[in-house]
């Protein structure tokens, strides 16, 4: 019994000196846990406060892609709608071009025309050089024309026709360059008309008024040949006598010897 009182407090004694050993390791431990506890504690303020300046930095940038998105739309659109009125614009500055072009070409076309009128007026007025039987002379194209027309007419033995249009011609050109062909040729469409008479005269009137024409001496020699279809021997041998003395050396001279011999 005595044995276990003494054994008591010496047990005591021993979990006394136990605790009091282990005293300085539980407060040590406890200290160090308030520390990590502090340290989780302040890394966790400083990631929450590290997040949230990277959460702001990140709406910010978000917030600065968003304005800039909304920038590039909006100069897009800007850019859109100038394309599309340069596009407009294009379009009728090329309307306008196309109609100054056609106005243009009209214009062009009008003045054509009317450089081709004035051309053609002053063709029908303008003289025009002729070369007829050995002769130099201007004649209106009216004048011109008119003269091959009855001449043409003459070709084709409308003989009629042709002294008729040659009578028309010495009324209408009095003056002409064209009167002692005309004469000519009016004598030669009336005899084959047998219009002997009317033959001679204009043969004699080319003798009388154009002595030195190309064609005399060959009007002299037919109208000596009207006066021998007259039966008026006397005046044909007058006509070639005068002939051959005036143009001794014309072909119808020559000719003219022949009938004169035959008439004899």
């Amino acid at each position: 019994m005595s044995l276990m009182n003494r054994s008591v407090p010496s047990l005591l004694s021993a979990a006394a000196l136990l605790v009091g050993s282990l005293w300085p390791l539980q407060a040590h431990a406890l200290f160090d846990d308030d520390e990590a506890r502090k340290a989780i504690i302040e890394l966790r303020n400083k990631f929450d406060t590290h997040s949230q300046s990277t959460a702001a930095s990140l709406s910010r940038m978000a917030q600065e892609v968003r304005d800039s998105q909304a920038t590039t739309q909006r100069s897009l659109l800007e850019l859109s709608n100038q394309n599309e009125q340069l596009s407009g614009e294009i379009a009728r500055l090329r309307g306008q071009n196309e109609q100054l072009a056609r106005e243009v070409s009209e214009l062009q076309r009008q003045q054509k025309d009317a450089q081709a009128g004035v051309d053609a007026r002053l063709r029908q007025v303008e003289p025009v050089p002729v070369s007829l039987d050995g002769r130099e002379f201007t004649a209106s194209p009216e004048e011109k024309r008119d003269f091959d027309a009855t001449m043409e007419l003459l070709r084709r033995s409308e003989f009629g026709p042709a002294a008729a249009g040659y009578a028309g011609l010495l009324r209408r050109y009095p003056d002409s360059g064209y009167t002692p062909s005309v004469l000519y040729w009016l004598g030669n469409a009336q005899y084959a008309n047998r219009a002997y008479k009317e033959s001679i005269e204009s043969h004699r009137r080319l003798a009388t008024q154009f002595p030195d024409h190309p064609r005399t001496p060959e009007a002299l020699l037919a109208m000596a040949n009207s006066q021998i279809e007259l039966k008026d021997s006397k005046a044909a041998r007058r006509t070639l006598e005068n002939l051959i003395k005036v143009y001794p050396r014309s072909e119808a001279a020559a000719a003219g010897r022949e009938r004169l011999a035959r008439l004899r």
